[in-house]
């Protein structure tokens, strides 16, 4: 069922919001898992025997301005998406067309990953410009409100790097 292609954009990039838009305490420990850590992007990380992590391809970007924010969830329903409970943030200048980016997890497990694209680097979630995306590309629409179930954006990572590609969505 269709309602409109900027109903459905717009329902994708409110997903964006919860990305936390803040500026929270870094490395916050919650229930034995570290929250928040604000990382630099390092490639090597992604490197066979470096543990776990995900190599991410981010498609679609459509400007070389403003700031990618990269962060990484639990796969679990009371992680995903919920203010403060990424576990790792990597925020790097934005390139157009597809970046990759290496996002290092605590070990083996299910994790979710979300992107922003802060067009004009303000900060804050501007629906008309910036764009979003999360892992294994879930469908969005007006009946889940752009925040798509954690059992379709989890994935599984062992003790080496997990690859998977994400589509930016825009306005």
């Amino acid at each position: 069922m269709t309602f409109g292609t900027t109903v459905f954009r717009t329902a994708g990039l409110v997903a964006a919001l919860g990305l936390g838009l803040t500026a929270p305490a870094i490395g916050q420990a919650r229930s034995g898992t570290d929250y928040r850590n604000e990382i630099a992007h390092n490639r090597a990380a992604c490197a066979p025997g470096k543990g776990a992590s995900a190599l991410i391809t981010i498609t679609n970007i459509e400007a070389s301005k403003g700031k990618l924010r990269i962060q990484a969830y639990r796969g679990v329903k009371s992680d995903w998406l919920e203010k403060g409970k990424w576990l790792n943030r990597i925020e790097i200048p934005a390139s157009a067309g597809t970046m990759r980016v290496c996002m290092p997890l605590p070990g083996p497990g299910s994790y979710g990953i979300a992107v922003r694209h802060d067009v004009n680097g303000n900060g804050s979630t501007d629906l008309t410009q910036d764009g979003g995306g999360m892992s294994n590309n879930p469908s969005i629409n007006i009946f889940n409100l752009g925040k798509p179930s954690y059992t379709k954006t989890r994935f599984q990572v062992g003790d080496g790097p997990q690859s998977l590609t994400i589509q930016m969505r825009y306005m």
